[in-house]
């Protein structure tokens, strides 16, 4: 048999990307499991993403993982999107299936995923989640379609809160609705899971945490926070010292990744060489 030079590529587009540690994760599974890809990372402005698209889809590329500022954007050049995706109406992940490009979002389905890992599940419970962006909009979505019995979406434009609500409440069996995050915010008492979907922790800025009263946090309760750098931020420090059970944003970046290697090669991920990569490059 003739020697195959040519690497069957996966791109990552976004602006910025330099310090996005995905294709190390990526490219340490790939030769994990013997596959000769490549996972590249590409500076593609919000202006060239037409044309980078384009482009692309000349390549006989295996898919592609979108970041800001181009998730909402992307969904424009889907054959198809998944059911998650419909409703959120952003993507950041997408791959061929019988000739066809198929978008979908594997933010909420890691976190989902994450839970899952610690033997938690958000069917049948109450969700709290702070902030109403983009990585908001995909847990709000799958907690939803997995079952969660109600969402109450918190943020300090209001509007943003109830517009994300309506999506959920209207598209999905579960019962959501908007409060305004205001400072010292209580956590109501029957709370299941209570998610930081905010930035606020994300490094540089690992010494700030969400402004909640975290009194209000109960023992028991599973404590959730999609900033991954870093893994222990100070919003699960503080929830752990009251017994809080704890998942953190690491676990979710690296079931996203999960999910997506496996979209992309068709083969079960090495989820252990995964996390031990990313935790490497976030130390």
């Amino acid at each position: 048999m003739s020697k195959n030079y040519r690497s069957e590529l996966v791109f990552l587009f976004g602006d910025p990307v330099d310090d996005n540690p995905t294709g190390a994760m990526m490219e340490a599974a790939f030769a994990a499991c013997n596959l000769n890809y490549r996972y590249i990372t590409v500076k593609v402005s919000e202006d060239g993403f037409d044309a980078a698209m384009n482009g692309i889809k000349k390549m006989n590329v295996k898919g592609l993982n979108f970041t800001m500022p181009h998730k909402e954007k992307a969904v424009r050049y889907m054959d198809r999107l998944s059911p998650a995706a419909k409703i959120i109406g952003a993507i950041n992940t997408c791959y061929y299936e019988d000739g066809k490009l198929i978008g979908d979002n594997t933010d909420g389905k890691g976190f989902i995923q994450a839970l899952a890992n610690k033997g938690y599940s958000p069917n049948g419970k109450k969700i709290f989640i702070l902030g109403s962006g983009g990585a908001a909009k995909a847990i709000a979505t799958e907690c939803a379609l997995a079952g969660a019995k109600a969402i109450t979406i918190a943020n300090r434009t209001l509007e943003k809160a109830q517009s994300l609500s309506d999506v959920i409440s209207s598209k999905t069996d579960c019962r959501a609705h908007a409060i305004l995050f205001t400072s010292g915010l209580v956590i109501p008492e029957d709370t299941d899971i209570l998610i930081n979907a905010t930035s606020i922790g994300l490094a540089p800025a690992s010494d700030k945490r969400p402004d909640i009263d975290f009194d209000s946090i109960k023992k028991g309760m599973v404590v959730s926070d999609v900033v991954f750098c870093p893994a222990d931020s100070l919003f699960l420090k503080a929830a752990r010292e009251i017994g809080a059970v704890c998942v953190n944003g690491l676990g979710m970046l690296v079931c996203q990744g999960v999910l997506a290697f496996e979209l992309w090669t068709g083969i079960k991920a090495p989820q252990t060489v995964m996390a031990e990569t990313l935790a490497k490059e976030m130390n």
